[in-house]
Formats: C-alpha cells, structure tokens, sequence
C-alpha cells in the first residue's frame, strides 16, 4: 500500500514538472512576441513623429498686388507692421509680390495669377484700379484694400460699417480732401482767382472730386479749371493750356493714375511756375510745393491689421473699413523759392513738415 502511494506520488510530480516544463517555453514566445509588437509599434511612432517634425509646416500665404513698378516706403511700412504681429515673410508668412510696373492693362491678368495661387488674402495698393481687378478675379478670397477714395459710392462694400462681400480695408473721402486743398490753395496764395484741376479722364472719381469742390470754390470766389488727361503723353499740353488760361494753382486730386508721374508732374508745374498742390506727403516730396493728405503709411500699416484678423478666423464682410484719422500738412519751400512764392506764416506754422 505504501508502495502504490510512493508510485503515484512520483508520477503526480512528475506530471507537475512535464507541465512547467512545456508551459514556460510557450509563455515565454508569447512574452517574446508580445515585445517584438510593441516595440515595432514604438519604432513607427518614433518614425511617423520624426517623419511629422521634417515636413514643413503650412504657412499662410498673401497676395499683394500693387501699381508701382517694386517695393516702396508703402511696402516697407506693411512688413513692418506684419513683423509687429508676429509675422516674419519667409518664416511664418509667405508672400507673393506683384507689380504691374505703371502699366494698368496688365492688372487684370496679375489678379488672376494671384487668385491661381489660392492665396488666404489679397492685400492691393494703387487705389481703385487695383481693387476692381481682384474684385472681378474672386468673390471668395477676401480682399484688404489700401488708397481706395471711396468704397461705397465705387461698389466694393455695401456700406463702411458693414461691408458685406469679401472686401475690407481702408477707405480715404478723396472728394472732401480736395475741397481741403482748395481752401490751403486760396490760403497760401490770398490773390488766386483761378483754379487748375488736373484729372483722369477713365477715373469714375474726377466728377465727385468736382461736385465736392464746387461749395469752397464758390465760397472762396474761385474759378475752377478741370484738364482731362487719358494718358500721360497729354500732359504737357494740359499745362500748356493751364498757362494760357492763366490759372492762378494747380490742384492734382486722389489718382493712382496720375500718382504713377509725380515727377513729371511736379516738374511741369515748377516750369510753369504753377504752384501746385497734392493729396499725400509724397506729392510735395517729389517737388509739388505743397500736399495735404492721410499720415504716409498708416493706411499700409492698418492694411496688416486687417489680415492677421482675417488669418486668425474674422469675414471680411464683419470687419468695418476705416478711414483715416491722421493728417498731415507737407511744404515744400525749395519749390516755393524756385517758382518766386512766399507761403504766408498762417500756413507754414500748420505744416507736419518742411522740406527747406
């Protein structure tokens, strides 16, 4: 009896260590592949983050479409603003430049190439033109505008407060600002009885600029001379013609158009010995004798603004368009001198700047 107990007490044993003997093995393949999964499933991860981090990342990109024939002070004031709201071109913004290098016909076809893009905004310079050429390029893209005379009377926005499409930015009262040359025209020289206005023809601007000078002119007993050029081989005759009616100034209201030849115009003027007077700083810096406009660059600065909102979510269609709130009153005595003018105190006390 002790004996069978012994027997089956080894066998039970026995049958103990067969059993943990074949287990181990198999728990440890188990073990062994449950390790291999796991670190093959680490290595893909450590891969797909490293493969994330190497991918560059979306940047946002704009479209700038300007006049001018390259970058300006305009420009640099834009970038600089940019830069103060975080956005480096090249690191954390992109973009793309177009200039339509004076030539008008080609806007339309840049406003296209930039729409190409697919741009997250448009930012345009060179006043109305500009803006009507990317207005019929997209109805999506949203659009800043900068130097646009008058946003609502020319169709891009329903109204300042709400514009409603996909247009924002800032828009100057062109017209008011003309009345506010004639009345520094009458101040500077008290005897001018009559008064040039040189205008675009092609501009829809040029009848507002008219009716809104009409109440100084009359108040001020002044006879306003308007000279309609349609391209700028026109100018010379323009004050040709100036002269024989013996107009007393000149004044050369908001154009983008007419902007593109300060130069000449300036110097036509000084030749003439015409006193002539612009509507930005920029005017009396080419040689006008005097200018009186919206402060150089803040209307490119507020241009920033509106697209870092834009970029950061807001509709174009939310955020109201400005106007500007800063003036500046620029003279130029070098030409005063040229042209045989003394600008009476009460003006040049007023002026922002003087250029001796």
């Amino acid at each position: 009896m002790h004996e069978m107990f012994t027997v089956r007490l080894l066998n039970s044993c026995s049958d103990n260590l067969k059993s943990k003997t074949c287990t181990e093995p198999r728990r440890s393949i188990q073990n062994l592949k449950s390790a291999g999964i796991s670190a093959i499933v680490v290595a893909f991860a450590m891969c797909a983050a490293v493969a994330q981090a190497q991918q560059p990342k979306k940047i946002p990109r704009i479209g700038y479409i300007a006049t001018r024939s390259g970058p300006s002070p305009s420009e640099e004031a834009f970038l600089d603003a940019l830069r103060s709201l975080g956005y480096i071109e090249g690191q954390t913004i992109a973009i793309e430049w177009r200039y339509a290098h004076e030539n008008f016909d080609r806007l339309p076809e840049l406003a296209t190439e930039i729409v190409r893009l697919k741009v997250d905004v448009i930012v345009t310079s060179g006043g109305n033109p500009t803006v009507r050429a990317v207005k019929n390029a997209t109805t999506t893209i949203p659009i800043v505008m900068t130097g646009v005379s008058d946003a609502v009377e020319l169709g891009f926005v329903a109204s300042l407060a709400r514009p409603g499409g996909n247009i924002t930015g800032i828009s100057v009262l062109a017209p008011e600002l003309s009345g506010k040359l004639l009345e520094l025209a009458k101040e500077s020289i008290p005897k001018a009885s009559r008064v040039a206005v040189l205008v675009y023809a092609a501009s829809p601007n040029w009848k507002l600029y008219s009716k809104q000078m009409e109440g100084p002119a009359r108040s001020l007993s002044v006879q306003l001379l308007p000279f309609q050029i349609t391209q700028p081989d026109e100018l010379e005759s323009s004050f040709n013609a100036a002269r024989r009616k013996r107009a007393d100034a000149l004044i050369i209201p908001s154009s983008a158009f007419l902007s593109l030849y300060r130069k000449r115009i300036a110097e036509l003027a000084a030749q003439s010995r015409l006193p002539a007077m612009g509507s930005n700083a920029t005017w009396a810096e080419e040689g006008c004798l005097l200018a009186y406009g919206p402060r150089s660059g803040d209307g490119f600065r507020r241009a920033a603004y509106y697209v870092d909102k834009i970029l950061k979510g807001a509709k174009p269609a939310d955020l109201p368009v400005e106007q500007p709130t800063k003036f500046e009153l620029v003279i130029n005595l070098k030409t005063a001198k040229r042209i045989g003018l003394t600008i009476p105190q009460t003006v040049l006390f007023r002026a922002d700047k003087v250029i001796r």
